[in-house]
């Protein structure tokens, strides 16, 4: 959990915006699935805006001040509330270079008195009950921060803590800094008084510069900084370490494979008696969740112990992507991932564990135009993975759905798994880990599109994510490809609202489909080999260095994500007054080419447009496509919308962007997360390393997640 991470001085300037306090309201609501009480709201209001105002008048407004947060992602999985710290502090040590951190309680208290005279632990504070010494809870912060599952785990660093009671006097307070009062390196207090010593420490503590750098070194260490899952697979190389997993993801992956553990037998000694029970697992999470994550590393764990697995998947994009991008000349590797549909005849023996990503895109049947009759499922594709193998796992969005055939739902699995007789276990994924980690970002998504029911509101920059519209499609263009050509990866995606051409000729011409005035730019590559100017297929369109020159859409965007994404909305989708109206387009053949050019803006989506489905349905389909295509950034958004007033829409709820420090922009970024996407790995089989005995010395793992 976490509420909001901005520098002090952009803080400040969030703050007399009038956007602090709403921002964090509607965080905590999120969290807390209750409203912030006006106490609570009040003491943001004045405790973070001194502590602010202090840091800046000792000339370090660009110490990163992260609000409301627990240490790391397992902590906030605790039972009952998380251990939330008011603030904590993060820049370089002036001296040392090192990071540096501090752990701060903010408290309104004017004045107290002692409760028992042999100890300060516990003091009267007037209007309240007893109260425990602000020391004894930061002792307990202090602990988390730095402990061996702490967010400073393996780094250098220098760590403290105070608690800042601005409204009081050293005298009004006396009790908590008397001989008998808890000590420690988080044990210093404040006053009003003592403004002048916490700007000296503050000085002694913090540098003028590498804030930046340092509170994305914590973030990383909170859980709350992802790398990118095909970048995550390289560097393991598929081996049998893919990810760090946190809190519920970790605890989804250790059911699993206990429960593998219990019902499949040890493939080194077969039962002679094989047990035939059977298990679904079904794990629901939205977009960011970790659902691949978990996955990918159930897979290459079960495959160390010698099972048979397989990873299928309904989407081309994603699986093309590891087969190629991580898989590439490693055969035995890219035939362990496959597809939905390939399981018309099952395997004889069945897999041991067959998981099943992006579940939400199961169709009815497994069906395909190059098969003949009698190739085609005559079952419901759900009951042909269920014979696939005696454990399935199950990983859904019901949000990511985006075609009409497709019909993975919660309730479809349930009830496939009651027709075999198997055993469902169900778990959900809350913290979600793209996007930067902006839970905000995601329900901001969700609420502007129409996806929940909840009414769409001003976003409020959470120094996570970053949104900004754009005025034309070449300026959204010129910001994607600066970013891009800077180092970070970037890519441009549209809405399916204009007609797609296949590639023309013997030299396979890609035809410059989306047109905007005078912009013209081709859909990516419909091929399964590279293009005239080395214009990639699709499969690999979202990882090859020339993808940058076409548009991509949800089907070659799903499952994937990038730093920075520029989304084009088409007409399919406009604003109109208080509502969103959605549009079926209509095409025309060109009178020089022949090439279809749109005749009638809105979707040229051939299944989602057609009469067959209803208006309620193609609304919902719409929504759901622009749901994935704006929530495939790790740090920034940019929109572009080809009707003029859903852009003006959209400007007023993503407001100014000139906050300082709060566009990532490749330059801006710090060194620490300025991190390089890798080169797919060269031909040749990899090594299979197996699982270390519990007594041998098993490598370092990456801090990959």
């Amino acid at each position: 959990m976490l509420l909001l991470k901005l520098a002090a001085q952009d803080l400040l300037t969030l703050d007399s915006r009038r956007r602090m306090v709403p921002h964090l309201a509607a965080r905590w609501k999120h969290f807390r699935g209750k409203d912030a009480s006006d106490s609570e709201r009040s003491a943001w209001a004045e405790s973070l805006v001194s502590l602010a105002n202090d840091l800046v008048a000792a000339g370090r407004g660009n110490v990163e001040m992260i609000v409301e947060c627990a240490a790391t992602v397992d902590e906030s999985e605790r039972p009952g509330d998380p251990r939330l710290i008011d603030v904590v502090l993060v820049g370089q040590h002036p001296r040392e270079r090192t990071l540096s951190v501090q752990l701060v309680e903010l408290k309104r208290w004017s004045t107290v008195t002692r409760v028992e005279q042999a100890t300060a632990e516990l003091v009267q504070v007037p209007g309240m009950d007893n109260k425990k010494h602000p020391a004894l809870q930061l002792r307990q912060y202090y602990e988390a921060f730095t402990s061996g599952r702490g967010p400073l785990r393996g780094l250098d660093f220098e760590c403290g803590g105070f608690a800042y009671l601005h409204n009081a006097t050293d005298a009004s307070v006396r009790p908590l800094m008397d001989v008998d009062a808890p000590t420690g390196a988080y044990a210093r207090i404040y006053t009003n008084d003592g403004r002048d010593r916490l700007i000296a420490d503050l000085r002694r503590n913090f540098a003028e510069d590498g804030s930046a750098s340092a509170a994305e070194m914590l973030l990383r260490g909170m859980g709350l900084r992802n790398t990118p899952l095909l970048d995550a697979m390289i560097w393991s190389r598929g081996e049998d370490t893919v990810f760090t997993l946190r809190g519920r993801q970790k605890e989804v992956a250790d059911q699993i494979l206990e429960t593998a553990a219990k019902v499949l037998p040890d493939p080194r000694y077969p039962a002679l008696v094989p047990d035939e029970r059977r298990v679904v697992f079904l794990v629901t999470g939205g977009a960011g969740t970790g659902k691949s994550a978990i996955g990918l590393q159930i897979k290459a764990e079960l495959e160390a112990q010698g099972r048979t697995v397989k990873y299928a998947s309904g989407s081309r994009a994603f699986n093309g992507a590891i087969q190629e991008h991580v898989g590439y000349g490693d055969r035995e590797f890219r035939e362990t991932f496959t597809y939905f549909s390939s399981f018309v005849t099952p395997p004889d023996p069945p897999l041991d564990v067959l998981i099943c990503d992006e579940a939400h895109r199961l169709r009815d049947r497994s069906t395909s135009r190059f098969w003949k009759p009698e190739q085609q499922g005559k079952q419901p594709q759900v009951d042909e993975l269920l014979h696939a193998s005696r454990l399935t796992v199950f990983f859904l969005d019901e949000g990511q759905s985006v075609r009409p055939n497709e019909v993975g739902t919660v309730g479809v699995i349930k009830d496939a798994a009651r027709r075999h007789n198997a055993h469902l276990a169900r778990y959900g994924l809350r913290e979600q880990f793209r996007c930067g980690g902006s839970d905000s970002y995601i329900r901001w998504v969700r609420d502007v599109l129409g996806v929940s029911d909840a009414r769409p509101w001003k976003w409020r920059p959470d120094g996570l994510m970053h949104i900004e519209v754009a005025d034309s499609p070449e300026d959204l263009e010129q910001i994607i490809r600066t970013e891009a050509l800077a180092g970070a990866s970037a890519r441009m995606v549209a809405g399916y609202c204009w007609p797609w051409t296949k590639p023309l000729g013997d030299e396979k011409r890609l035809e410059a489909d989306v047109r905007i005035g005078d912009w013209h730019r081709p859909w990516n590559a419909d091929s399964e080999s590279f293009c005239e100017n080395d214009a990639p297929p699709s499969k690999i369109w979202s990882v090859h260095e020339n993808g940058l020159n076409q548009i991509g859409c949800v089907y070659t965007a799903q499952g994937l994500e990038w730093d920075w994404c520029g989304v084009i909305m088409g007409d399919d989708m406009v604003r109109r007054g208080d509502r969103w109206v959605f549009r079926r387009g209509k095409e025309r053949a060109d009178s020089d080419s022949g090439v279809k050019r749109v005749a009638v803006r809105g979707s040229f989506d051939p299944k989602v447009k057609a009469g067959s489905v209803d208006d309620q349905e193609f609304a919902r389909l719409v929504r759901h496509a622009y749901h994935v295509l704006m929530t495939r950034a790790s740090r920034a958004t940019v929109l572009y919308s080809t009707d003029e007033e859903t852009r003006t829409y959209l400007k007023e709820l993503v407001g100014e962007v000139e906050i300082h420090g709060l566009r990532p922009t490749w330059e801006n970024l710090p060194q620490e997360a300025r991190v390089p996407h890798l080169p797919r790995p060269r031909r040749g089989r990899r090594s299979r390393r197996r699982r270390q005995d519990p007594g041998g010395q098993k490598p370092p793992e990456p801090r990959l997640f």
